[in-house]
């Protein structure tokens, strides 16, 4: 059966995987680009998706590269596609990414509002439902056609699959700083690290890549 896998999620070293204050103006909070810019930002991965040619090559880009390989689907939470709460107002809103998106595959985006679904260039397709984590993740699976499934996040999506014992493994990239309020993933699961065989690698950059494989 295909794998569930989570990779290059960012956490602060106090376990927030974004700060507090979420709106159209600062998607991670006070976090600001903390999270990302130590260790992202300067990658190929992430300059492919701005549609440049440029970027580093080591530790952070080795680990930033894997988060399309052999992936069909991916599942987000309604927060990592936009700013917008409760029905939908504004229809016209494509996700933050304009219309071509890097995902390039059919995308489940978790909602208690669904809606039809969204089509955009590069082969990507929103769907979007109002499920429990298993029930999306079939519906993941189906359209992902036996490849992977990512859960791409926000944090308490990712939190939601992890209780659920549903990741396969899972690539975490532990950034040097506090932020000491926000979403917390590690809220509510203790002991979760009895579940993995965890091995960690540390970047030039001060961030720890951590990857947790399912024992």
């Amino acid at each position: 059966m295909s794998q569930v896998r989570v990779h290059n999620f960012a956490v602060s070293i106090d376990g927030y995987g974004t700060g507090e204050g979420q709106s159209l103006e600062t998607p991670f909070g006070h976090a600001q680009a903390r999270l990302m810019q130590p260790w992202f930002f300067g990658t190929r991965t992430f300059q492919a998706m701005q549609g440049g040619d440029a970027g580093s090559f080591g530790i952070d880009e080795a680990f930033a590269s894997n988060w399309g390989t052999g992936i069909g689907a991916e599942i987000m939470g309604r927060n990592k596609f936009g700013p917008q709460r409760g029905p939908w107002t504004d229809e016209e809103w494509i996700g933050w990414w304009g219309e071509d998106p890097p995902f390039h595959t059919p995308v489940v985006v978790l909602t208690h509002h669904p809606r039809p679904v969204l089509e955009l260039e590069g082969g990507t397709t929103f769907h979007f439902v109002d499920a429990a984590p298993a029930e999306a993740l079939a519906v993941a699976r189906e359209l992902a056609g036996g490849l992977d499934v990512r859960i791409g996040g926000g944090v308490n999506t990712v939190r939601q699959f992890l209780q659920a014992d549903l990741v396969d493994r899972m690539h975490l990239a532990v950034v040097p700083i506090v932020l000491g309020r926000g979403e917390n993933l590690w809220h509510g699961l203790e002991g979760i690290e009895s579940r993995f065989a965890v091995e960690a690698v540390s970047s030039p950059s001060g961030v720890t890549h951590q990857t947790w494989t399912r024992a």
